[in-house]
């Protein structure tokens, strides 16, 4: 028994020694980047909003239109995501990083600098993109708030304050270079589906930000896998397993996602078409 606990301390001591060691001072007095107590009082509240809260104070009331607010947040949120993939581009990704094996520096030089500074904006991006829940929550659109979205918004933000935490720069920040791109993207169709019917009809290509995201973690899933087989990588390899296992399950959520919904929308169409065609020929006869 004795032997069992002192087992369990030397992981547990090993583990607290990891962070001590890997803690990025170069951030750490940084807005919301010094401990996760104000980040977990953040996310509480949100899920308390979006589960039980929001749903209640919605029940009796007509759904709110937000037309405006909508038009403002994602055209800002296109704006963040470009400032990101930018900053991760000039911070690194754009030539000095390698994509085979790049460690953290710790480094206080110009180009090191911008990455954490492009890290902990990203975090900061996870955060106020909760905001989409809220206004699903608000606008009565349950449909949007399956368990894929609560995970992904729930996550991300813990995700984002452990890179500014301890890992503000190096390999694993491909994920928010890429990640910004889809962004841009994907903000920008929900900025113009917000300007109307008008505008939605011309909007054919919303599956198609789902299949970025996919072909997103499955890049992730081979960039952090193979620092498994790099003896010689100064890239922490649990947290290069961690970030793996996470894009490996982001990968199998988000494939789910597409094939029960557009898949199933295909085959629907398919129907229809078929439907609309036999009673077309009845007429003709």
């Amino acid at each position: 028994m004795s032997v069992r606990l002192n087992e369990t301390h030397t992981i547990v001591d090993k583990m607290v020694n990891f962070f001590v060691e890997h803690e990025d001072l170069r951030t750490k007095s940084w807005f919301l980047s010094n401990a996760p107590g104000p980040l977990f009082m953040i996310l509480g509240a949100y899920l308390y909003f979006c589960l039980y809260a929001g749903p209640r104070y919605m029940r009796d009331r007509k759904p709110f239109e937000l037309k405006n607010t909508l038009l403002i947040y994602n055209a800002v949120q296109v704006l963040l995501s470009w400032v990101l993939f930018y900053e991760g581009y000039k911070g690194g990704w754009g030539g000095h990083y390698n994509f085979k094996c790049q460690p953290v520096t710790y480094a206080t030089d110009p180009i090191s600098m911008r990455m954490a500074g492009a890290v902990w904006l990203y975090y900061i991006a996870k955060i106020t993109e909760l905001l989409d829940t809220v206004f699903f929550v608000l606008r009565k659109k349950d449909r949007q708030i399956s368990f894929l979205h609560l995970y992904h918004h729930t996550l991300m933000p813990v995700c984002a304050f452990v890179g500014v935490k301890y890992f503000a720069g190096g390999h694993g920040t491909l994920l928010g270079f890429i990640n910004s791109f889809i962004h841009i993207i994907m903000y920008a169709y929900y900025l113009l589906s917000a300007m109307g019917p008008k505008v939605q009809k011309y909007l054919w290509w919303k599956k198609y930000i789902t299949i970025l995201q996919i072909v997103q973690f499955l890049i992730i899933f081979v960039h952090t896998l193979q620092i498994q087989f790099q003896p010689n990588c100064d890239f922490p390899k649990s947290i290069a397993a961690l970030l793996t296992f996470n894009a490996g399950l982001f990968t199998y959520m988000f494939s789910s996602f597409y094939v029960h919904n557009y898949r199933k929308e295909a085959k629907q169409a398919a129907k229809a078409k078929l439907a609309a065609q036999a009673k077309l020929a009845v007429k003709q006869e």
